[in-house]
């Protein structure tokens, strides 16, 4: 893959929008929205996709992404103007999920205002019938998840040999949800003279070769180097005996400064679990997961985004995409299992050039997952313990996570200076406890 490297495809350091040479509609709309200056993607992507390149960009979340894709985009459909076809559509954007994909949605049509293009949304959890309307009458931009759109397919509902762009968003969490065999169904039926745009966070070895099989000569543009938390991020991981989680973020939710907070749990119970406890402490709560409806989703997300809710519950559905306002806090109420997904979750905050706060609840059988993120980030997180410790957790006040120092052994005499200090006493070093062989854990009588 080539770089971003000479004439027109190098970096762009602009200090707005108007350099990029885009139509007058469009500029208009982002002085409507307060767009004033490119973000890093938007600068470098904007040209390379205007020139007509295909482009794989490697960006987490929150970086600008979809306005780096959608404005050349329209720009081309402003500028090279015909009827949608029916029964299809001229861009085609795929995106892993429900909530992704009307997200998409929204940014073209905020962006186009006034224009006369035809948007619409396709993924599952829905009728048919709207979303068939839709395609009878032609569209100039679809936005689809992959199941849906195939189902519309193998019904010739919709067909795909009019689309001109072909953008594949988060595609290393679509690869995670299973897609693949959809996107290469999707691809088997489009023309093979069109642009296409390739988005994801991590680009590990599957990916790329994905990439390399779809796209022709592509600029490559990477941002974010993989695993970089969002800087305006201030993380902190509280260690506490697992029977005590409820209690511990009960608590935390007693400073006010936890006004708006999404909070992440491994399984879709869990979330209603959780959800459930804050609601019976007083503290308003809403869970969203793959479990409920999209009319259920929706509703939830549009209460969460106008303060009705103080908290939302959520799995990893959630990590990726949803552009939130405002959100205060990220608590991980369970370490996630997949170290990347870390990343994803604390990326809910700090968004729009504005500080955040992460906080995550560690107890000991997690403590692997913690060391799997500290390696992915490089970075040491600031540490509070709580293990058998009742009363008011420690109010959330955090400080920036520390360059990762070189990874330690996991046991060190009682006199190494680098110990873990016992009960947060300094100078007290950290005893080790002897490991009981297993056939003594089975037999010794309890104390």
């Amino acid at each position: 893959m080539s770089r971003a490297v000479c004439g027109c495809l190098k970096e762009t350091k602009l200090q707005n929008f108007n350099g990029f040479g885009l139509a007058a509609p469009l500029v208009a709309a982002l002085t409507q929205m307060g767009y004033a200056k490119p973000t890093p993607i938007q600068a470098q992507a904007i040209p390379a996709l205007m020139a007509g390149r295909d482009l794989v960009g490697i960006a987490q979340t929150g970086t600008g992404k979809t306005a780096a894709f959608a404005l050349p985009i329209l720009h081309h459909l402003i500028a090279n103007p015909r009827p949608a076809p029916r029964g299809g559509a001229r861009v085609l954007v795929l995106s892993p999920t429900r909530e992704l994909a009307s997200q998409i949605a929204q940014s073209f049509r905020d962006l186009s205002a006034g224009l006369p293009f035809a948007i619409a949304v396709v993924f599952g959890g829905v009728p048919h019938g709207a979303q068939i309307k839709a395609l009878a009458k032609g569209l100039d931009v679809l936005v689809a998840t992959p199941g849906r759109l195939v189902d519309h397919m193998d019904a010739r509902v919709a067909q795909l040999r009019d689309v001109e762009f072909f953008v594949l968003d988060e595609v290393d969490q679509m690869l995670d949800l299973g897609f693949v065999k959809s996107i290469r169904r999707v691809v088997r039926d489009l023309p093979r003279k069109r642009q296409n745009l390739f988005f994801s966070a991590t680009m590990p070895t599957d990916i790329r070769k994905l990439a390399g099989e779809l796209l022709r000569d592509p600029v490559e543009i990477a941002v974010t180097p993989v695993g970089k938390t969002v800087d305006r991020v201030d993380q902190q991981v509280i260690f506490v005996d697992a029977p005590r989680k409820r209690d511990m973020l009960v608590e935390l939710f007693k400073d006010e400064a936890l006004s708006r907070v999404i909070v992440f749990t491994r399984t879709k119970r869990g979330a209603d679990r959780v959800a459930q406890t804050l609601d019976e402490a007083g503290i308003s709560a809403l869970a969203i997961h793959g479990n409920k409806s999209q009319g259920q989703r929706e509703r939830s997300l549009a209460a969460f985004r106008g303060g009705k809710a103080r908290a939302m519950v959520a799995t990893d559905i959630a990590a990726r995409g949803i552009d939130i306002d405002g959100v205060t806090h990220v608590v991980n109420f369970e370490m996630p299992e997949v170290a990347e997904a870390y990343v994803h979750r604390i990326g809910r905050t700090a968004r729009a050039g504005h500080g955040g706060n992460a906080i995550s609840l560690c107890d000991g059988t997690e403590r692997e997952l913690l060391r799997n993120v500290e390696r992915l980030t490089r970075l040491r997180i600031f540490t509070v313990d709580r293990r058998g410790v009742n009363g008011p957790a420690p109010a959330p006040v955090l400080r920036k996570a520390a360059p990762a120092a070189p990874a330690l052994p996991h046991h060190l005499p009682h006199n190494d200076p680098r110990a873990r200090p016992q009960n947060g006493k300094p100078g007290q070093p950290h005893r080790q406890r002897r490991q009981r062989p297993a056939y003594q854990a089975r037999t010794a009588p309890a104390r």
